[in-house]
C-alpha cells in the first residue's frame, strides 16, 4: 500500500504526537526531523514498534537529515520553543522566528511542491514568515490555530452542559492569542443556539476560558505546553489536504481583501483540499465581531512588521 509522505519538523511533544496520530489514522508515511541527534530516531522507532499492536501500515522514520524532506506532500512545522508559565505567545517571537525562517527555506529547497502547515507560536506571525521565506504560493502555507481554539471552546461548553463535545458547534477566528474572536451567535448545542441555553454573562466566561485554554494548560503542566489537542488539530488539516475533502475549517490564511483585510495572516474559515486553501469563506459577522477581527489583524500586522528588526541567531549586536 502506497501512502503519501508527510514530514513533521520538530520531534517534541506536538511533533511526535502529530506523527503518531498520522500513522494511527493510516494517513501517511511519516518522516520526523529534529536537530537533536537521536531524538526523532528514537521516537520514530518507538512508534513504529507499536504498529503490530495498533495495526497501522504506514512507516515512521526519524532523522536529522534535511534531505528526508524530499517528495513530502505536506510538511508540518512544530519546531520552536514552547511557552513557559507567565509567557505569552508573542514572547516567543524572536526566538522562534530564527527557527521557522530557515526551516521554511529548507522546505522550499527540499520539497518545493509541498503544502506547509505551521503550528509554531506566535502562530499568525510565523505563518507570514514561512510564507515570505519559502516564497510558496499563498494557498500552500497555512496555520493551525482556529481548529484548536474552536475545539477548546466546544469542550468547555460541553463540560458545562454535560454533553458530548461533538454535539457543540462553535468557531473562533482572529489571531491565536488574546484577540481571538468567538462567533457567539453561531454557537449551537445539538442544533440549538447556546444563547437560548445559557445567560450571556456565562457564555462570556466560557469564551474567556477557551481563549486562555493554552495558558491554563501551561500553568498546570509547569514544564511544558499543550500537545494532544494541537496535534489532533494539525492532523485534521493534513487529512483534509491528503484526502481532498473540500471541507471548511478555521485556519490561519493570508488575506487579500477578504473580510476587508489584506496583507495579513489571520484566522478565518477556509476550504481545504489537495491544493491547500481553495478559498477563504466569508461568513456574515456581527459589527462587533468584524471590529474585533480587524483589531486582531492590526496586532498581527505589528508582529509581522517587527520581524524586520529581529537579528538572525548568532548575529552580533
Amino acid at each position: 500500500m502506497s501512502l503519501p509522505r508527510v514530514t513533521v519538523i520538530g520531534a517534541g511533544q506536538v511533533g511526535a504526537t502529530t506523527a503518531h496520530l498520522l500513522a494511527l489514522k493510516g494517513l501517511a508515511d511519516v518522516v520526523l526531523i529534529d536537530v537533536v541527534d537521536g531524538l526523532a530516531q528514537g521516537k520514530a522507532l518507538d512508534m513504529m514498534q507499536s504498529a503490530p499492536v495498533e495495526g497501522f501500515v504506514g512507516r515512521l522514520t526519524g532523522t536529522t537529515d534535511w534531505a528526508a524532506l524530499a517528495d513530502s506532500r505536506v510538511v508540518v512545522v512544530t519546531a520552536g520553543l514552547a511557552r513557559k508559565p507567565g509567557m505569552s505567545r508573542d514572547d516567543l517571537l524572536a526566538a522562534n522566528a530564527n527557527i521557522v525562517g530557515p526551516i521554511a527555506e529548507r522546505i522550499a529547497a527540499g520539497s518545493p511542491k509541498a503544502i506547509i502547515v505551521v503550528v509554531t507560536n506566535p502562530l499568525d506571525v510565523m505563518v507570514a514568515l514561512a510564507l515570505r521565506r519559502s516564497k510558496f504560493p499563498k494557498p500552500r502555507v497555512i496555520g493551525m490555530a482556529g481548529i484548536l481554539d474552536s475545539a477548546r471552546l466546544r469542550t468547555v461548553i460541553a463540560q458545562r452542559l454535560d454533553t458530548a463535545p461533538s454535539a457543540v458547534q462553535a468557531m473562533i477566528l482572529g489571531s491565536h492569542g488574546d484577540m481571538m474572536v468567538a462567533l457567539r451567535s453561531s454557537i449551537t448545542v445539538n442544533g440549538k443556539p447556546l444563547t437560548g441555553l445559557l445567560p450571556a454573562a456565562e457564555i462570556t466566561q466560557l469564551i474567556d476560558r477557551a481563549k486562555n485554554g493554552g495558558a491554563e494548560i501551561v500553568s498546570l503542566l509547569k514544564t511544558g505546553s499543550a500537545f494532544y489537542a494541537p496535534a489532533s488539530s494539525a492532523v485534521q488539516m493534513v487529512d483534509a489536504i491528503l484526502n481532498d475533502r473540500h471541507v471548511v475549517l478555521p485556519v490561519c490564511a493570508w488575506l487579500e481583501g477578504e473580510y476587508g483585510l489584506r496583507d495579513v495572516c489571520i484566522g478565518v474559515p477556509a476550504q481545504l483540499s489537495a491544493q491547500g486553501i481553495e478559498r477563504v469563506v466569508e461568513m456574515p459577522l456581527a459589527a462587533e465581531e468584524r471590529s474585533a477581527l480587524h483589531a486582531a489583524a492590526e496586532q498581527v500586522k505589528a508582529g509581522i512588521k517587527s520581524l524586520a528588526n529581529i537579528q538572525p541567531a548568532g548575529a552580533r549586536a
